[in-house]
């Protein structure tokens, strides 16, 4: 009772003068909705008293799936430490630590998402962009009480361009172009984008054309068969 009793006092935002995350408790990133069912869960009352940034690590390690809430607005382990997080605010390199570290990778999404939610929109990009490129399984716990089957690259892109992700309605995030016009970004490289501008070069290369006095056309550049093999046109 006194663990909820405290829960309950540190969510008031009357009085709050702890530190603050967007001017603001960081707990009440989350809506009162969702704190107030978290808070009312047995995985709070159970696994999240007496929580610290180390033995955070161990419970986001026994995890096996993301999610928001499911069946009658139940909140999933992963929301429930996430808002520990909220509650505990750890230093910035210790979230970087959790998110880089490659053992457990429901403990990188939990902080991705802890990112997302409290990061500024120049660090978001710069740290979760290159998750883009991690395609490891993630299993999602749908509304209904069943699962899916995701990745984190399609996690974090969602982090990236949905305004709700895991049951939470995230803070706006600027476009990534706009911090590019404004020169808060640097524009992103698009490898596709230097692929195609290869094949470009290739079709703006200039062929010359001879012609002899038998009527026969030579070309100075070789072309290629079907099969990518080189002929010319003086070949029987």
């Amino acid at each position: 009772m006194f663990h909820q009793a405290d829960a309950k006092r540190l969510f008031d935002s009357r009085g709050y003068t702890g530190a603050t995350i967007h001017n603001q408790n960081p707990v009440h990133l989350l809506e009162k909705p969702v704190r107030d069912r978290i808070i009312e869960s047995y995985y709070w009352k159970e696994q999240c008293f007496a929580v610290n940034e180390a033995t955070l690590c161990d419970r986001a390690a026994a995890l096996t799936f993301i999610g928001g809430t499911y069946g009658q607005q139940k909140p999933t382990p992963f929301l429930c430490l996430a808002m520990k997080l909220l509650q505990l605010i750890p230093e910035k390199d210790i979230v970087l630590e959790y998110l880089r570290q490659d053992e457990f990778k429901y403990l990188s999404a939990l902080a991705a998402f802890y990112i997302r939610l409290t990061f500024e929109a120049k660090e978001v990009y710069g740290i979760l962009e290159p998750l883009l490129g991690d395609w490891r399984k993630l299993r999602r716990r749908t509304r209904d009480g069943g699962y899916a089957l995701t990745y984190i690259d399609q996690f974090v892109d969602d982090l990236l361009t949905k305004d709700r992700v895991c049951g939470t309605s995230l803070r706006k995030l600027p476009q990534r172009t706009v911090l590019e016009d404004l020169g808060v970004l640097e524009v992103k490289e698009s490898v596709l984008g230097e692929e195609l501008e290869g094949l470009d070069d290739d079709e703006d290369q200039v062929v010359e054309v001879e012609v002899n006095g038998g009527g026969e056309v030579y070309l100075s550049t070789p072309e290629r068969n079907g099969n990518g093999a080189e002929h010319s046109d003086s070949e029987g």
